[in-house]
């Protein structure tokens, strides 16, 4: 009868152990791997470096606090370039790196092209992106750190309908799947109320000359104007509007007023008024806390993206210590419904719920541009509230 040596024995024990390992999506590494895919150059660079900082944040406090089940967190990050292809190509990249997690891309164009990859390798990945298209594919890996347009919009629609009163409304919008999406929720959430959409003014991604919108916005007599564009682009829009004597309400979603906006605009930034998830400027302790960091750590005050990339790591950090170990398939899977509060976490800086599509609810701000600064005006319940008008500011005089 032919023996096994103890040493091949040892050799099959291992081995298997290592399939299993893998077949499980459990990790056997002694740090947890994360890729920041990120857009550090081109026209999202603005949004993709406040998120990967924020995230980057939080990685040190969680690993000088002994990182995740005893783990270190560490991070590889990689640019864009605000590139949808080059956003796939980088995410099969850490596919191939075996990391335990993804963050990014923000940009929901190159989301949309990315997280194909992700899901077939079946890694959590977390998206600043706010296309409402992005949680609607069934990806069981995607999970915003960011409300979805179709959470945003109803609430912002609720603010220009009942508090400003307007009844049209122009919308200026950037022509790409964040500003469509933008553009056809903003209409669906309007279209239960009086107020009527009476132009849709398209414009280009990186567009630098506003001057034929905002005439076109003029021309169409509307009694607000609603801007849905990126970063850079909000802030030439409110300078062109203001060139152009402009002195309707300017309502927004979280990109018109964000602090990179108010810095680029000047001036013209005053009196636009958004609704937005997050803010640094909100009268909550944790968010105070958050900003004081942030600033200390980078020499400048972050955006809302900054305040994403932050929570959302600690939200990872919540779903891998309810699991209770370093398995990504159930990571994925507890994130869908899982509930995460301050007490616990306050690095998730506001007590924030996940639904079956990846999507999450919180409170949220209306905010306002009041020299050069963003102020707080009122809270919004989160849209599963039922009393959803509780907190809504009364309209000015």
């Amino acid at each position: 009868m032919a023996t096994t040596s103890p040493k091949r024995v040892t050799l099959k024990l291992i081995a298997a152990c290592a399939i299993t390992a893998c077949a499980s999506g459990t990790f056997a590494q002694q740090t947890i791997k994360i890729a920041n895919i990120v857009e550090l150059s081109g026209g999202g660079a603005t949004a993709g470096t406040n998120f990967k900082n924020g995230e980057e944040l939080a990685v040190k406090e969680i690993n000088a606090e002994g990182g995740i089940l005893g783990k270190k967190i560490e991070t590889i990050t990689t640019d864009t370039q605000s590139n949808p292809g080059i956003a796939k190509g980088l995410t099969q990249k850490a596919i191939d790196n075996d990391v335990f997690a993804i963050f990014g891309p923000v940009f929901s164009g190159s989301i949309m092209v990315s997280m194909a990859e992700s899901r077939r390798a079946e890694i959590p990945n977390f998206t600043g992106g706010e296309a409402a298209s992005i949680t609607q594919q069934g990806n069981p890996y995607v999970f915003r750190t960011s409300f979805t347009q179709s959470t945003a919009m109803p609430k912002l629609a609720r603010y220009i309908n009942q508090v400003t009163k307007a009844k049209t409304l122009a919308v200026v919008y950037v022509n790409n799947d964040f500003g469509k999406g933008g553009l056809d929720s903003i209409k669906k959430a309007l279209a239960s109320t009086d107020t009527k959409i009476v132009a849709e003014i398209s414009t280009d991604s990186g567009q630098v000359d506003f001057s034929a919108p905002v005439l076109k916005a003029k021309q169409s007599n509307a009694d607000a104007l609603f801007v849905y564009t990126n970063e850079e682009e909000s802030a030439r829009a409110l300078r062109e509007l203001r060139k152009q004597g402009w002195t309707k309400p300017i309502i927004g979603e979280t990109t018109l007023t964000g602090q990179k906006v108010i810095d680029l605009a000047g001036d013209a930034a005053n009196g636009a008024i958004a609704h937005v998830g997050l803010t640094v400027d909100a009268p909550i302790p944790a968010i105070r806390a958050f900003r004081a960091k942030f600033e200390k750590a980078y020499g400048y005050t972050s955006d809302h993206n900054g305040m994403k990339g932050y929570s959302g790591m600690y939200v990872l950090k919540a779903a891998i210590e309810k699991v209770g170990k370093l398995d990504r398939k159930a990571v994925a899977a507890v994130l869908h419904g899982l509930k995460v509060s301050t007490d616990k976490y306050p690095g998730v800086l506001m007590n924030v719920e996940f639904d079956k599509n990846g999507d999450l609810d919180r409170e949220s701000f209306i905010v306002e541009v009041k020299n050069g600064k963003q102020e707080v005006i009122a809270m919004v319940p989160p849209l599963n509230e039922a009393n959803v008008n509780a907190k809504m500011p009364a309209a000015k005089k």
